[in-house]
C-alpha cells in the first residue's frame, strides 16, 4: 500500500469519526466541571472509544501489508 491511499484511509476515518463526535455529542461517560469561569472538559469515553476504533483500523491495514 502506497502512502497516498495510505493517507486517503486516514482522512476518510477521520471525516467519519468526525460526523460521529458532532452527532452523538457529549457521551455519557465524559465529565464536565464547571466553576465561575472556568470550564473544564475531560472526554474520557471519547477517547477511549477513538482509541479502540483506531486501533481496529491500524490491525486491519496491518493484516494486508
Amino acid at each position: 500500500m502506497n502512502i497516498g491511499k495510505m493517507l486517503i484511509i486516514i482522512g476518510i476515518v477521520f471525516l467519519i469519526i468526525g460526523l460521529i463526535w458532532t452527532l452523538i455529542g457529549k457521551l455519557p461517560g465524559d465529565f464536565s466541571f464547571k466553576k465561575g469561569n472556568v470550564t473544564f472538559y475531560f472526554p474520557l469515553m471519547t477517547s477511549i472509544i477513538v482509541s479502540i476504533v483506531l486501533s481496529l483500523i491500524f490491525f486491519i491495514l496491518g493484516r494486508f501489508r
